[in-house]
């Protein structure tokens, strides 16, 4: 048995961001990080454009705005003051119709309420300043919008991790006793004061079976992604997104030029065949079964399945993925389009159907979960962990 004060399931970029931020904040405790892989931020910290966002999307006063605009600040020191790889290119959201033009103004004033900085209103013919081979009817320029590499800092966070790192340890329960929690991955026990679960696409999981019952279940989407072939990789400069969609937390098919200077194209979302569905990586008969088993995956269905066979269409039919890409970037063909990677969402859904668009964070007496953290927690990953650790000062002190 392993004593510490705090246990910490998840070595994703957010357990790694938690884990750092509460140990400077109180120094003294100890801390230990448990992940069931043999190395940290494999799953959704890596599985990622790389995107730094700034902000934009998130409803006033949410916590993803709230914490998105604090991360990004802090993100971009980190990477500075570790001399990680980050690029600040800046953003075009182009709207392609009038209807999107009105959408794409309301985008802008909720910009301006979240406190990004620089935004800029574009006429079509001023996108060609930023995206010559960008079109559109007008467009939204975010110059803080930026690239890094999110496995990277990660690591690095692991590797002056001011606590015990174990990894290759999946947890297989969490025994709660006056005071204390007790970690088990069979092999070893890790006993603490406090849990912080941070587990992603097995968040919902672990709460479970540390006996608490979540208001929602991880539902997993998987993203596709193609990259846009290095003879017309001109053809994109930063990053060209569309107007997204405001039922969904998605941001739709966009182009990103990654830290590498490739050109990405992607994500769709379409519904992932186990929580860790990548490409080339086998079903998970388990997770479909968790998944079609729970009732709010299916009041999602109904509300969305016309947006959803779409998603399929475009993930089955390379011509309809570029299509979608062509609506930003008109000479886009389907034969530039090469196979990328993919990545898995760990996105919550309610049991009415929502799909919770919000970080969402649950404590109890003795834990803090964060059952909802998709794109842009990476981003918000310090702001996220200064936000738990709030949480989990007030339960030590308790």
């Amino acid at each position: 048995m392993q004593d510490c004060d705090v246990v910490v399931v998840g070595g994703g970029i957010v357990g790694l961001a938690f884990a750092t931020a509460i140990t400077t904040r109180l120094p003294g405790l100890t801390l230990t990080v448990i992940d069931k892989e043999p190395g940290v931020g494999t799953h959704q910290t890596a599985h990622n454009s790389g995107v730094l966002h700034s902000g934009l999307y998130y409803r006033p006063g949410s916590l993803k705005a709230v914490l998105c605009v604090k991360g990004r600040d802090r993100m971009a020191a980190y990477c500075k003051e570790e001399r990680l790889p980050m690029r600040i290119g800046g953003k075009l959201v182009v709207a392609t119709s009038e209807d999107e033009s009105e959408s794409l103004r309301r985008l802008y004033q909720r910009g301006l309420a979240n406190g990004v900085p620089g935004l800029r209103m574009l006429r079509s013919e001023e996108m060609g300043e930023f995206e010559p081979h960008a079109a559109g009817v007008a467009a939204l320029h975010v110059p803080g919008t930026g690239v890094v590499d999110f496995g990277a800092v990660a690591r690095r966070l692991a590797a002056t991790l001011p606590g015990d790192l174990i990894l290759g340890s999946p947890v297989i329960s969490v025994e709660n006793t006056p005071g204390r929690v007790i970690v088990s991955t069979g092999e070893r026990s890790v006993r603490g004061k406090v849990l912080v679960n941070c587990a992603g696409l097995h968040s919902d999981r672990v709460a479970r079976i540390s006996g608490v019952d979540p208001p929602v279940r991880i539902v997993p989407f998987r993203g596709e992604y193609y990259q846009l072939a290095a003879a017309v990789d001109h053809l994109v400069q930063a990053l060209v997104y569309p107007v997204p969609d405001p039922r969904f937390p998605f941001l739709g098919v966009h182009f990103t030029r990654r830290i590498d200077g490739s050109v990405e194209i992607g994500p769709n979302a379409v519904l992932a065949l186990g929580r860790e569905h990548y490409r080339g990586s086998p079903i998970n008969l388990g997770d479909i079964f968790e998944t079609l088993r729970y009732s709010g995956f299916w009041r999602m269905a109904g509300k969305y399945w016309r947006t959803g066979a779409s998603e399929m269409l475009r993930s089955a039919v390379r011509r309809s993925y570029a299509r979608a890409a062509r609506r930003l970037v008109p000479e886009i063909r389907a034969e530039h389009l090469k196979p990328g990677g993919a990545g898995v969402r760990a996105q919550a859904v309610a049991r009415d159907g929502t799909v919770v668009d919000d970080f969402s964070v649950v404590a109890t007496d003795t834990a803090v979960h964060v059952l909802n953290a998709p794109s842009p927690a990476a981003t918000a990953s310090f702001a996220i962990g200064a936000h738990v650790s709030n949480l989990v000062e007030g339960l030590l002190k308790a």
